[in-house]
């Protein structure tokens, strides 16, 4: 039996355990299903109505695409699992369906070729007449073939044009989908005109449809980011047709600069002026590097320009120029000096790129506010280097500017490789402690010192500073859980105080809590030997909640 691949393990593998159980929920939304002879279509009803449609035998294996949000990026969603599945319960009449459109498509091939030439003509204009979107594509051809760019160009401002979209001068989410898709068609028509021999043309209706697309944007909900594929869609038409072409290097590096530094604002074709090399031969990259280093040299810290500079010497080799690029804007935070070093590791300037680390703690003076990432790479240099007590230091001096456990854990696991942990460990609980009396905890933030204590397995001095100082109900929760072998009266006393706010509350995610609670407490009586006090505690909360069924059947389900 052949299903293209199609299975639920496949479905299951390219959609993730999330998506495939979600498509469960979505069988019954899967209508107008139609089957042809490698691939399956259908509409499936979420939040709006999808189109979805799996292909069988593609080379790689099953695929499909959705245009939901998720499906949108590249993503095998729930849609196109419920569509799987819909397939699958009709696996074994699958093969007959398939080679039913398999033989339609040769039976409409076959009367296709027998037709006239005024037959085929009456039957286009026939569809001509229907289907806009068909009208405006072969009017474009015909434009195409007959060298008419300004009608050419006169088409794709009409494709991008908002106005039949747009309520009060915006187009809404739900014509989004509409507008971009007939946009996409301005993207077509220009890779037609490059391929009619008229690329120098193409170059410039490129470019301004490029324009119109960044000044519609403002004006559609692009959520979905259909406009983005368009602009993509655009970008690769113009490269195309450089390619071509082949125009003045010099005065297309002087646009692509433009381009890169933001002559367009929130321009969305995201061209990358790397992709021209093949265009720009040896002169118009040189062109490219003297106009970025202009720019950058004017501005070095502006975003767009360290982006340009430092791609175009990275992609050069020049490791020096991307330093200096990152160098001349250095973060506070020590961001900047953790890119620099790891630009110098790839050099294999290794020396150059830890002094540059230790540098990034030096200038950002405040290890609180450090780059985290800046820390570890820095730590895990003097851990390979087998300078442990500098790894040590560094690792102190965090966790005294960050007291969480995080940086506790880091200063622990460095301590115990350098074989100092005891003196380091009572030098932070030491701070630890005054932090928790000044602190005052509350339900959901308690002191940091019970949950080191507790990530220590030091369950009594755990428990001794949450009763001295305070601590979260999560924090009473884990102390109850650990120590109720040991301490049964303690920890039950934590489970009712627990559990008491839980009974006046509803839902299911409440009453789960609530009865893992009372199997807490039941441990409780059971190690005491109170299970008389259990019962009655359960008869009681029975009668006075006894209208809560799903709370009832859960408390039954566990011998209540």
């Amino acid at each position: 039996m052949v299903t293209g691949g199609l299975t639920e393990a496949s479905l299951r593998a390219l959609a993730g355990a999330r998506s495939f159980e979600r498509g469960l929920g979505y069988l019954d939304a899967v209508s107008r299903v139609e089957i042809g002879d490698g691939w399956v279509t259908a509409t499936v009803h979420g939040t709006e109505r999808y189109a979805v449609e799996l292909t069988l035998d593609d080379p790689g294996g099953l695929s499909g695409e959705c245009d939901c949000p998720y499906g949108r990026e590249g993503n095998f969603c729930k849609h196109l699992v419920a569509l799987g599945l819909t397939v699958l319960a009709q696996r074994q009449s699958l093969p007959q369906q398939r080679e039913a459109a398999r033989c339609r498509a040769q039976d409409l091939d076959a009367w296709l070729s027998a037709l006239s030439r005024d037959e085929l003509l009456a039957l286009t204009r026939e569809q001509i007449a229907e289907d806009r979107k068909l009208r405006r594509r072969l009017e474009l051809r015909a434009a195409t073939a007959r060298g008419d760019v300004a009608e050419i160009r006169s088409r794709i401002r009409e494709l991008l044009d908002i106005t039949p979209f747009a309520r009060y001068g915006y187009v809404e989410y739900a014509d989004a989908c509409a507008y971009a898709d007939q946009a996409g068609q301005a993207a077509s028509a220009i890779g037609d005109l490059s391929r009619s021999g008229r690329a120098a043309e193409a170059i410039t209706a490129a470019r301004e449809a490029m324009r119109l697309l960044t000044e519609a944007a403002d004006s559609v909900d692009d959520s979905d980011g259909g406009l983005g594929e368009v602009g993509h869609a655009l970008a690769d038409a113009h490269l195309e047709a450089c390619r071509a072409a082949g125009p003045d290097a010099q005065d297309l590096a002087r646009w692509l600069v433009g381009q890169a530094l933001g002559a367009f604002d929130d321009c969305l074709t995201d061209i990358d002026p790397l992709d021209y090399e093949d265009v720009l031969g040896d002169t118009g990259m040189a062109t490219l590097r003297e106009l970025a280093i202009e720019a950058w040299r004017r501005n070095r810290k502006g975003w767009a320009e360290k982006t340009l500079m430092g791609r175009l010497a990275k992609a050069g080799g020049d490791v020096d120029t991307v330093i200096a690029v990152h160098a001349a804007a250095l973060a506070a935070n020590g961001h900047t000096h953790l890119a620099i070093a790891g630009e110098l590791d790839g050099a294999g300037r290794t020396e150059e790129a830890l002094g540059w680390a230790e540098r990034g703690i030096r200038d950002a003076g405040d290890l609180a506010a450090v780059d985290t990432a800046l820390v570890d790479y820095l730590h895990d240099r003097y851990a390979r280097a087998a300078r442990l007590s500098d790894a040590v230091t560094l690792r102190r001096d965090h966790f005294r500017a960050r007291r969480t456990l995080l940086t506790y854990r880091q200063l622990r696991t460095a301590a115990q490789a350098a074989d100092c942990w005891p003196a380091e460990r009572a030098e932070a609980l030491t701070l630890l402690r005054a932090d928790a009396a000044r602190q005052r905890p509350g339900r959901h933030s308690g002191p940091v010192l019970v949950d080191v204590l507790l990530d220590d397995k030091d369950i009594d001095a755990a428990w001794q500073a949450a009763t001295a100082t305070g601590a979260d109900d999560r924090q009473w929760l884990v102390l109850a859980d650990q120590a109720r072998a040991d301490r049964p009266a303690d920890a039950l006393g934590v489970y009712l105080r627990l559990a008491e706010p839980l009974t006046e509350q509803t839902g299911n995610s409440v009453y789960e809590r609530l009865v893992s609670l009372l199997l807490s407490i039941r441990d409780c009586h059971q190690r005491l030997g109170t299970p008389d006090e259990f019962a009655a505690h359960v008869h009681a909360l029975r009668a006075a909640h006894r209208r809560k069924r799903n709370l009832m059947r859960l408390m039954q389900e566990q011998g209540m």
